[in-house]
C-alpha cells in the first residue's frame, strides 16, 4: 500500500522512471517570452505549435496524436526531425526545446539556458551507465537496465532513446533524433535524463507502475523534516547498488 495521496507533491529519481509530468508551459514558456517564438494553441485538443522567428523550425505538443508521439521537432534545411513519446519526461524535452534557439544563432539569455559541453561518453560515466561499443554502434545503458541509448552515426535515426519498467508495459517510451540535427541536441537531452538529481510530480501523475516500484525512490515534498533535497538526497545515499531491482 502506498503511502502517498494522489495529490501529494513528491520528488522521483531516476527521472526517466518519472513519466512526462503536467509542465508543459513551463517547457515552452521561454521559447515564447524569452525568444519571441510565435505560437498557436488549441484548447479543444491541447494542440500547441510554435515557430521560431526565422521560420526554420517549428515544435508541435499534441496530446491527441493517435501513435503516441506527443511532441515533434522539425528543422528545415538541413532537414531533421526530433520526436518524443507520451511518458518522455518533460524536463529533457524542456531542456531539449529551450537549447534551440542558441543553436539557431540567437544568444541571449545562453547564461540562463546554458548547453552542456560534455560528449555521450562524459555523461555517461558521470552517472554510472554502462557503455558498450561495437564497430557501427555504441550503447548507454542506465545502471537500472531499464533506459537505453543506441548511437548508431550511420543510421538515419542516429540517436534512438527507450525506456520500460517491465519489458515495455506502463512506463514505455521512446525518443528519437534524426541524421542531420546537431548533435548538442542528443548530448543536452541525455545529459538532463541521466542526471540522479530528481523531479517533482504529483503522485497522482506517476506512471501506474511506478507508483509501486521497488525501482523508483518517491519521497515526500510537503511533509519532510528538511530540505526535501536534502531528504531524498539522504535516501539515495541509504540505497546500495546491489539492491537495485534489475530489468526483467
Amino acid at each position: 500500500m502506498t503511502m502517498f495521496a494522489a495529490e501529494d507533491l513528491v520528488l522521483v529519481s531516476p527521472r526517466y522512471l518519472a513519466g512526462a509530468g503536467t509542465r508543459v508551459a513551463e517547457a515552452l514558456g521561454p521559447l515564447i517570452h524569452l525568444f519571441d517564438w510565435s505560437y498557436d494553441h488549441d484548447p479543444a485538443s491541447g494542440h500547441i505549435r510554435l515557430d521560431s522567428p526565422c521560420g526554420s523550425t517549428f515544435l508541435d505538443f499534441e496530446p491527441a496524436q493517435f501513435d503516441g508521439s506527443w511532441w515533434t521537432i522539425r528543422h528545415h534545411d538541413p532537414s531533421w526531425t526530433a520526436q518524443f513519446s507520451r511518458q518522455t519526461p518533460i524536463e529533457a524535452i524542456a531542456a531539449v526545446a529551450q537549447a534551440l534557439p542558441q543553436l539557431l544563432g540567437d544568444a541571449r539569455h545562453a547564461d540562463r539556458i546554458p548547453l552542456t559541453t560534455s560528449a555521450l561518453d562524459q555523461t555517461a560515466a558521470l552517472n554510472g551507465w554502462s557503455t558498450t561499443h561495437t564497430e557501427a554502434t555504441t550503447l548507454y545503458t542506465s545502471p537500472d537496465g531499464h533506459c537505453v541509448l543506441t548511437h548508431e552515426p550511420d543510421s538515419e535515426l542516429p540517436w534512438r532513446f527507450a525506456h520500460s519498467l517491465y519489458d515495455g508495459f506502463d512506463t514505455e517510451w521512446t525518443a528519437t533524433i534524426s541524421r542531420d540535427a546537431p548533435e548538442e541536441l542528443a548530448r543536452q537531452f541525455f545529459a538532463h535524463l541521466a542526471d540522479p538529481a530528481p523531479v517533482e510530480r504529483f503522485f497522482k501523475d506517476l506512471p501506474y507502475l511506478v507508483q509501486t516500484s521497488s525501482g523508483a525512490l518517491i519521497t515526500p515534498v510537503n511533509t519532510a523534516s528538511v530540505s526535501p533535497y536534502v531528504h531524498h538526497a539522504a535516501a539515495q545515499a541509504a540505497r546500495t547498488p546491489a539492491g537495485r531491482p534489475q530489468r526483467r
